[in-house]
C-alpha cells in the first residue's frame, strides 16, 4: 500500500492525516547547512508507525538548500550558506542524512524510537570573523557521536518528546544535549504541513569553555578578559517547520528557529547577540 492510500484511511482523524502524509519527506526539510533545533532534523519521521502507515523498504530524498545563520554562536553578523539535501532511510532501522548523520534505531516501536548516530560539528574559524575572533584560535570541525530517544504520546495527541546527548570528539571536545517537544499544527493539509516546538540545550563544562570561554593564553592574544565558562544551560529556543508539496514528488521546506543564549553562553565576552535567529530553505525530490 502506497503513502497516498495510507493517507486516505478514514479511521485516522483528518486533522492529523496531513502530518502522516508528509512524514517521509519531513525527514529532509531540515537537512540544510543550518544549526536548527535538533528535533527539526528527524521531524515527522517519528510519527510513521504510530499512525500505521506502510513504511517502504527504502526512502530517498535529494535536493539543495540554503540558510541564513549567525557566523558562530553568539555572533552579531550573519552569513548565507548553501549545501545538499540528502536523506536515505532503510525501513525504520537505519538512516543517513546531512542533518541527522548516519545512524541506527536500536529500539523502535509504534510510538518510540531510540538509537545512536555519527554526525559532525562544523566548528568555528577565526577567518570567518577576524575582527572579533582574532587571538581565540580555531575550533576545528569534528565528528559527533549522538544518542537519541523520542516518544509520541498518542494518535489523538501526537506530541513528540525528544532527548539527545552528543559527544563532540575533538574540536569543541565535550558533551552537549537537548530536551525538546514538538507536534503538528492544525490548519495544515495533505499538501502543506507545519510543526512547532520548544527546546532547551545544556552543555558540559569542557564544551562550554571551548566554545564560550577565554583562557589565559587567548586573553593575551585577543585582548578579552579571562572568562571561565561553566556547565549548565546554553540556550532555550523555539523552532517552526513547514513543508509544501507543489508537485507529486517535489517538496519545498522552510525552517526557522530562534534561540536565546543563557548562563555562561549569555555572559561570555565573545557573545555579541544573546538572541539569534535562523532561516533555512530547501527544495527536494522524493521517491
Amino acid at each position: 500500500m502506497g503513502w497516498r492510500q495510507a493517507c486516505g484511511r478514514r479511521r485516522i482523524p483528518w486533522v492529523w492525516v496531513f502530518a502522516i502524509c508528509v512524514v517521509l519527506p519531513m525527514a529532509a526539510r531540515a537537512q540544510t547547512p543550518s544549526p536548527l533545533q535538533e528535533w527539526q532534523y528527524p521531524g515527522g519521521v517519528m510519527l510513521e508507525k504510530l499512525f500505521d502507515v506502510h513504511v517502504p523498504e527504502w526512502q530517498f530524498v535529494l535536493g539543495a538548500g540554503t540558510a541564513l545563520k549567525p557566523i558562530y554562536d553568539g555572533a552579531r553578523t550573519y552569513d548565507v550558506s548553501a549545501g545538499p539535501v540528502i536523506d536515505i532511510r532503510y525501513r525504520d532501522i537505519a538512516f543517513a542524512s546531512d542533518g541527522e548523520g548516519i545512524g541506527v534505531n536500536i529500539l523502535r516501536g509504534d510510538n518510540y524510537r531510540a538509537g545512536i548516530a555519527l554526525a559532525y560539528d562544523l566548528g568555528r574559524r577565526v577567518e570567518q570573523y577576524p575582527s572579533h575572533l582574532q587571538g581565540l584560535g580555531d575550533i576545528e570541525p569534528a565528528p559527533v557521536v549522538k544518542l537519541f530517544a523520542s516518544y509520541a504520546i498518542s494518535k489523538s495527541f501526537p506530541l513528540v518528546l525528544r532527548v539527545d546527548v552528543r559527544r563532540v570528539v575533538g574540536g569543541a571536545d565535550g558533551w552537549i544535549g537537548d530536551l525538546s517537544a514538538y507536534m503538528p499544527l492544525p490548519g495544515s493539509s495533505k499538501r502543506l504541513v507545519m510543526f512547532a516546538g520548544p527546546s532547551i540545550t545544556l552543555g558540559a563544562g569542557d564544551y562550554m569553555q571551548h566554545v564560550f570561554g577565554v583562557d589565559s593564553v587567548q586573553a593575551v592574544r585577543s585582548g578579552y578578559p579571562v572568562y571561565n565558562a561553566s556547565a549548565g544551560l546554553e540556550a532555550a529556543g523555539m523552532g517552526f517547520s513547514l513543508t509544501w508539496f507543489f508537485r507529486k514528488h517535489w517538496l519545498l521546506n522552510v525552517d526557522t528557529a530562534v534561540d536565546r543564549l543563557l548562563g555562561s553562553a549569555e555572559n561570555s565576552p565573545i557573545t555579541q547577540n544573546k538572541t539569534q535567529g535562523i532561516v533555512a530553505l530547501s527544495i527536494a525530490y522524493r521517491w
